[in-house]
């Protein structure tokens, strides 16, 4: 899977959502066909995300481990790979060496 590196005539949301302090952030964007999406960084930490819609995660930079919620396996994934996340669902996420960089596709 190739890595996907810029979007055309969005609507951006400027004010970034911060998460974990300060360890997750992130900026929302609308595309024209109103399909929303937000693109961020993760930095080196292990954090555990609530889902309230369905998310595809895809990684554009770094890497992560992911273990959805009551698994037992965790998942790495790298740039150009993703991970899909069911609605009203989580997952736990590592971030060990550089920051994850990531696109969140909302279904």
């Amino acid at each position: 899977m190739s890595v996907t590196e810029k979007f055309e005539d969005v609507v951006l949301h400027t004010k970034a959502n911060v998460y974990f302090d300060g360890k997750c952030v992130s900026h929302a964007f609308v595309l024209p066909d109103g399909t929303r999406k937000s693109v961020g960084v993760v930095l080196p930490a292990t954090l555990t995300f609530n889902t309230a819609a369905a998310e595809i995660m895809e990684c554009v930079g770094g890497n992560c481990r992911v273990r959805m919620k009551g698994g037992s396996t965790w998942t790495r994934y790298a740039a150009g790979e993703s991970f899909e996340v069911p609605a009203d669902s989580s997952f736990d996420i590592e971030v060990a060496d550089e920051p994850y960089h990531y696109i969140c596709h909302y279904a």
